[in-house]
């Protein structure tokens, strides 16, 4: 089969980076698959996005991409890519095996049942939640953009993660982009006496409040850390969206195996595992 690959412009392009992409299409012009890259404007390591439709795939359209997205890599001087998660012992998981690409890390999937009973949240003295939804309030913004450093020493294992800094520019972009999607993002957040976020975790829900909602991040600064506030903000989020979306059944978080503190918190609150997936990664350009 002839597979032609057809680089493409993304013209979408924002302080955090920007995205390159390409199509596979057959010598009769039926697309095939895409591959998109997400390049960060401070280098390092990029994310990648590669699908081929369920027909054609093993006829080397995923390895045609794959290569493409390679080569723009190592002209961009970029230290590697890396792929988004994929279901352990799937198709695309032996596709990564097969090309030889480093497994980097893997992550457990869980799921909480709504129509379970959840541990109520301890309040922590010193400090108290507040939650909206969508965009974050104009008075809390700069302090929520300082508080997402909070992620930066997540458990990434081997991937290539680099963090990238925040501003109030990209909470909103985040925001706007859940909100085109036609999902509900919650964000509960923990303050401290003056003012200042210390944690935060979010959820998106379906825009009609229906079927299971996903966790995103959840994070506590350094410096507030051992006092419980990611379990009490987390039971909070849950409580809230029992009110909130009552039509809600259940609530969706990937953990990676390393951070034994937010596994053993999902598992106090009853999150159960559903499957595993693994991240892996092209290394390029070594320094």
């Amino acid at each position: 089969m002839i597979v032609r690959i057809t680089p493409l412009t993304d013209p979408a392009t924002s302080a955090s980076g920007h995205r390159l992409a390409w199509l596979a299409a057959g010598d009769d012009g039926r697309p095939l698959g895409t591959a998109f890259l997400r390049v960060p404007a401070s280098g390092g390591v990029a994310d990648l996005e590669l699908r081929v439709h369920p027909a054609e795939r093993r006829a080397g359209v995923g390895t045609r991409l794959l290569d493409a997205v390679t080569e723009a890599a190592t002209g961009l001087k970029l230290d590697g890519v890396l792929t988004e998660a994929v279901h352990e012992d799937s198709e695309g998981d032996a596709f990564c095996r097969a090309r030889g690409l480093r497994r980097v890390l893997a992550l457990t999937y869980t799921r909480l049942s709504l129509d379970d009973n959840v541990s109520v949240g301890r309040p922590v003295s010193g400090y108290r939640l507040v939650h909206w939804e969508g965009t974050v309030p104009d008075e809390l913004a700069e302090t929520f953009a300082r508080s997402r450093r909070a992620m930066d020493d997540m458990p990434m294992d081997d991937a290539g993660y680099t963090p990238q800094p925040w501003d109030v520019a990209r909470l909103h972009a985040i925001a706007d982009a859940v909100a085109r999607r036609g999902e509900i993002l919650c964000t509960t957040a923990a303050v401290t006496d003056g003012g200042e976020i210390a944690g935060f975790t979010e959820l998106v829900v379906p825009g009609d409040g229906t079927g299971d909602g996903q966790h995103y991040g959840t994070g506590v600064l350094p410096e507030h850390r051992g006092r419980g506030l990611a379990r009490w903000m987390k039971a909070e989020a849950i409580t809230l969206s029992r009110v909130r979306f009552p039509r809600l059944s259940g609530l969706l978080a990937d953990t990676a195996d390393s951070n034994t503190g937010m596994r053993r918190i999902n598992d106090e609150l009853g999150y159960r595992p559903v499957y595993r997936s693994c991240l892996y990664q092209v290394d390029l350009n070594p320094r």
